[in-house]
């Protein structure tokens, strides 16, 4: 029995009438609630509302002289009804409105970032300084896929940092077509690969959209269909990356997408320590001393900026580290966790 509709679409036409001119207007509400009455009869029968509806009509029309025949006022649009919680139902490439709706709390994220040498955080707060030549997966999930190519910061040395980035976000039937970033040194693009700057022609293209920052030292790709941010920076002579992803999208991965950095860090045979051995290109005290005015707080960022000075000899790596800093603050979820001290 849908008698309360009736009821409420009557009150919804009746609510700001006012003044002389309400009689019209009141007749023409009074007679679409007596139709739609009509049209819940059979179902409504045995429903004491139904007939108190029905007598309650009767009286009114007498009242204010309103005849059987006249014109209707067609059904109001049945809005979309919210969920258990209370909140609307949303576009479905807004992934943090659309979690807030059927879930009734806003989704957790996760930070991870890779810097200077190149430095790992991972998304569970584990730090790996690491080797890592070559091309390495930072993430492999079901919505992105983004590597690292690294080559040594400087001829004979242990120490690599990251020359080339790749970002590819998955087709989304919904959202986007799948597009690819590519940072490569003195190259960090506004654009992905095929010149736009969106996801594409798709209802949703505009979901997924880059902005820069800095030009050609600093972009921002934000992935909204997905709740995800990217950082893509250049400070010096490396490139690092920093990613605010949701939960839900930072664990959409199966057992053979086992290796990703962001997820497991980098593979024991392939860290170092963060306390180089023997001689550096800049004395350790002059590096800790050009880090600090960048980084005050003695944490893993400002341990990894003595690292990378004193193995480079490049005082630009300060600012690789005062970046990822600033990326962490701005993405994770939880301020307490900023600095990790080992």
């Amino acid at each position: 029995c849908k008698i309360l509709r009736c009821n409420s679409e009557y009150v919804a036409a009746t609510l700001q009438l006012r003044g002389p001119g309400r009689g019209a207007a009141f007749c023409t509400a009074l007679r679409s609630y007596s139709l739609c009455t009509r049209r819940t009869a059979r179902t409504c029968r045995g429903d004491l509302a139904f007939h108190s509806a029905v007598h309650g009509i009767e009286d009114l029309m007498i009242q204010h002289n309103c005849s059987r025949e006249g014109p209707t006022a067609p059904p109001r649009p049945r809005p979309q009804a919210p969920n258990a919680h209370g909140f609307e139902p949303l576009d479905v490439c807004d992934y943090e409105r659309s979690f807030l709706y059927k879930h009734g709390r806003p989704p957790g994220f996760q930070h991870c970032a890779a810097f200077g040498d190149p430095h790992i955080r991972t998304f569970h707060h584990d730090f790996h300084t690491c080797r890592v030549e070559g091309s390495w997966p930072l993430l492999d999930n079901d919505y992105l896929f983004v590597q690292a190519t690294s080559s040594p910061v400087a001829k004979g040395s242990n120490a690599t940092v990251t020359s080339k980035l790749t970002i590819i976000f998955k087709n989304m039937k919904e959202c986007i077509d799948q597009k690819v970033y590519q940072a490569e040194l003195d190259n960090v693009p506004a654009a992905f690969q095929d010149g736009s700057v969106n996801g594409g022609s798709r209802p949703g293209g505009g979901s997924l959209a880059i902005r820069e920052r800095s030009p050609g030292r600093h972009v921002e790709i934000r992935a909204r269909y997905i709740g995800t941010t990217i950082a893509v920076r250049q400070a010096g002579r490396q490139l690092s990356f920093s990613i605010r992803a949701a939960e839900e999208v930072a664990r959409a991965f199966t057992e053979e997408q086992d290796l990703q950095l962001c997820v497991g860090g980098c593979p024991r045979s392939q860290r170092l320590s963060r306390s180089p051995r023997g001689r550096g290109r800049v004395p350790a005290e002059r590096a800790r001393a050009l880090c600090r005015e960048m980084l005050p707080v003695e944490d893993v960022y400002f341990q990894s900026c003595v690292f990378d000075v004193v193995t480079s000899g490049d005082a630009n790596f300060t600012m690789a580290a005062h970046g990822a800093l600033e990326d962490a603050r701005l993405f994770l979820p939880d301020a307490e966790k900023l600095h990790i001290f080992q």
